[in-house]
């Protein structure tokens, strides 16, 4: 197996570097259609009875190995998420947060988790300024134990599987224990990215040690065991999420944040006992008969999502398709606008007042997606003027934001044979983190998704940092209703892509009759500021002359997606990884 999972993944490689043209990926590109078992890169595979998708084969392989033990959605993701912190570290683990939306089939009920990092209580707002109050270099803030906030994933993973769980809670842990004491194969992607990451993780002597054996970097097909994250593992399986929060881990988490030789940080014991997870109401937004769901404030993705879906309703994308100029102006003048919003008001509404719901009311969108009517790029965009959400003689002004999300995080989605569906985003931030490790594992820097720049003359930033304050993220895990019926779940890693991916996703498959696998295979074509992004190496490029002519600046570049997707219809779940990673689906 181990054998067959390097293959899945040299393909998937390979097809993520060479996808063809726009208007041939859903017939020309993809491998057959598998039914059962588990899909090859760039292949759906079909299932009736229940399915996991993610970023690596031995993670959907624990997720399938729960559901094959009659376990739920929560009970794979739990076995998935333990795993993928071993064999994708740099993406995610429970030294992160994550979201988690999740539809409970016998209450008929869509909910969300908020599992996100939270600011230290020593925390202030010039955290990420200099003595001269100017913001720090992104990578010199980064590095070290100032960007640590306080992880989420652990207590979320066990109040899910509290709730909606079915197996016992030491069964979950037992694929990633095998894994970690046995040791696994060393991916191409984790393989290449330390060999690219170089002298950041060579920083901190138990990060260098790890992934930097006898000095050399971790090579393909290398056997690597890690026993510290076995007995992490073993005491969270012994003792809850209790064990990671107190006691000694927690010590040991603190000490290693705050006497780190680089940047130093804030994070106390008591950051660590007070943390709790929140169960959030959903973000709904219609499209084209389909309600859009995902999680709100202090995730801007559903939000975001919802008010570029909201501004193309009224343009008949299927009638332009998919290698159309005018289509991507569309798509693409709705996300800057939609964009600017985001910088100017999404942030934790626990601590700013936030103009959610007029962000996405009708007559909002409606008058913003009239900017669209026009036959060329937007010259410009700003921030419009929503509605608040409560009656204010004046309201908060707030300044734009300056922080910088890069790719990185990891993608979930299950169907279980009852018929619960979920969708969780989860991530440490940056690629490898803090680069600070632990029992085993890479702690977050998620601080780092705050704005640097707390206020602008004068005015606040409603992302700034604040003591116990969650920092806005960009992860967008989605489920797709029709008429009160789950039909599909996805979301993607990325960064402040991640958006734009999940967007151009469902647009694929919705507008353009795409199958889902095609859709998620589709060349990446996205804007969040001024530019058209295109992706390198792939008839997306072709574009490029027919958006400079409508006045869009282009930039070509790498768009390394990661969407994980179910389709749900028919009697039928049709599973779907991104080949431009190392996931597959597996299903029954």
């Amino acid at each position: 197996m181990k054998r067959r999972t390097a293959l899945f993944t040299t393909l998937a490689l390979y097809l993520g570097l060479a996808t063809p043209g726009l208007a041939q990926q859903a017939s020309d590109t993809l491998a057959p259609e598998r039914p059962g078992g588990a899909s090859a890169a760039g292949a759906a595979v079909t299932g009736k009875s229940w399915m996991v998708a993610a970023a690596n084969p031995l993670a959907t392989q624990a997720g399938a190995e729960m559901l094959r033990a009659g376990g739920s959605a929560v009970d794979a993701m739990v076995a998935v998420q333990l795993v993928l912190g071993l064999v994708e570290p740099q993406s995610s683990g429970i030294g992160g947060g994550a979201f988690l939306v999740y539809w409970d089939a016998k209450e008929r009920k869509l909910t969300t988790f908020d599992g996100r990092e939270t600011a230290p209580m020593a925390a202030t707002p010039l955290l990420f300024q200099n003595e001269k109050g100017e913001p720090l270099g992104f990578m010199a803030a980064v590095v070290g134990g100032r960007s640590v906030g306080t992880p989420g994933t652990p207590r979320l993973l066990e109040v899910a599987h509290r709730r909606f769980g079915k197996l016992a809670w030491r069964r979950l842990f037992e694929p990633a224990i095998g894994l970690a004491e046995q040791g696994f194969d060393v991916s191409p992607r984790l393989a290449g990215l330390v060999a690219a990451e170089g002298d950041a993780l060579k920083r901190f002597a138990s990060t260098a040690n790890y992934f930097f054996p006898d000095g050399a970097p971790l090579k393909t097909g290398a056997i690597l065991k890690n026993p510290a994250y076995a007995a992490t593992l073993h005491t969270l399986a012994d003792e809850g999420a209790d064990g990671f929060y107190s006691g000694p881990l927690a010590a040991e988490i603190v000490r290693t944040v705050r006497e780190a030789p680089a940047n130093p940080g804030l994070l106390a014991e008591s950051d660590l006992a007070t943390f709790r997870v929140k169960e959030r109401a959903p973000v709904c937004a219609p499209y084209r008969g389909l309600d859009v769901c995902g999680m709100g404030p202090p995730s801007s993705g559903a939000l975001t999502l919802g008010q570029i879906l909201g501004m193309l309703e009224p343009y008949d994308l299927k009638a332009l398709g998919p290698s159309s100029p005018e289509a991507w102006r569309l798509i693409a003048d709705a996300s800057r606008l939609a964009f600017a919003d985001r910088n100017r008001y999404m942030a934790d509404e626990d601590f700013v007042p936030m103009p959610t719901r007029g962000l996405l009311a009708t007559d909002y969108l409606k008058a913003r997606s009239e900017l669209l009517r026009g036959d060329d790029a937007l010259p410009e965009v700003a921030a419009g003027t929503p509605k608040w959400d409560h009656a204010r003689l004046d309201p908060p002004a707030y300044a734009d934001d300056a922080a910088l999300e890069l790719p990185s995080t990891s993608q979930i989605v299950v169907v279980d044979a009852e018929g619960n569906v979920l969708s969780m985003t989860t991530t440490i931030e940056n690629g490898f983190g803090s680069r600070l490790m632990v029992g085993g594992f890479l702690l977050n820097n998620e601080l780092t998704d705050f704005s640097f720049k707390s206020q602008e003359n004068g005015v606040p930033v409603a992302n700034r940092v604040e003591p116990g304050k969650r920092p806005r993220s960009s992860m967008t895990p989605t489920i797709v209703l029709r008429d009160g019926e789950p039909v599909l779940t996805l979301g993607s890693p990325g960064g402040s892509q991640i958006i734009g991916y999940v967007a151009k996703t469902l647009i694929s498959h919705f507008d353009w009759g795409m199958d889902i696998q095609a859709a998620i295979s589709a060349p990446n074509v996205l804007a969040r500021f001024d530019a058209v992004e295109l992706e390198k190496g792939t008839s997306a490029e072709a574009l490029e002359p027919g958006l400079k002519a409508l006045g869009f600046p282009v930039k070509i570049g790498e768009m390394t997606s990661g969407v994980q997707a179910i389709a749900i219809g028919d009697g039928e779940l049709r599973g779907a990884a991104d080949p431009r990673r190392e996931g597959i689906a597996i299903g029954e």
